[in-house]
């Protein structure tokens, strides 16, 4: 049995014409921290950013469509996000509701469904 400590990073792509297109978005209109990349071990280009104690990796690959995987984060503050992501028209999809959890889920610009989460007191 294997015995798991917590996520430490989550990769996503994007096409590689838009690279810097998601720097963008993940900086400005996320917040996400961008820390160094050992760009020497990869033979592709890419930004890796902080959130919280876990690592996002954005690489390079052709785009394929929307897709049903993703990547949930909790937040302290769905609302907040959910009025963030409308000021910058960022598309968003209604999740099924689970107790205890306020949640929804968006699409960044690069196909890439992410699921944001609060949990209820």
């Amino acid at each position: 049995m294997i015995e798991f400590v917590r996520a430490d990073h989550i990769h996503i792509c994007v096409p590689p014409e838009r690279l810097e297109e998601a720097r963008q978005f993940y900086t400005n209109i996320l917040g996400l921290q961008l820390i160094e990349r050992p760009n020497h071990l990869f033979t592709t280009t890419g930004y890796w950013f902080n959130i919280g104690d876990i690592q996002l990796h954005i690489g390079i690959e052709p785009f394929l469509g929307r897709t049903i995987r993703h990547t949930a984060f909790e937040v302290k503050d769905v609302d907040a996000a959910v009025k963030l992501f409308e000021k910058h028209n960022v598309q968003m999809f209604k999740e099924p509701d689970i107790p205890g959890r306020k949640r929804f889920a968006f699409a960044d610009p690069f196909g890439n469904r992410m699921e944001l989460l609060q949990i209820l007191d």
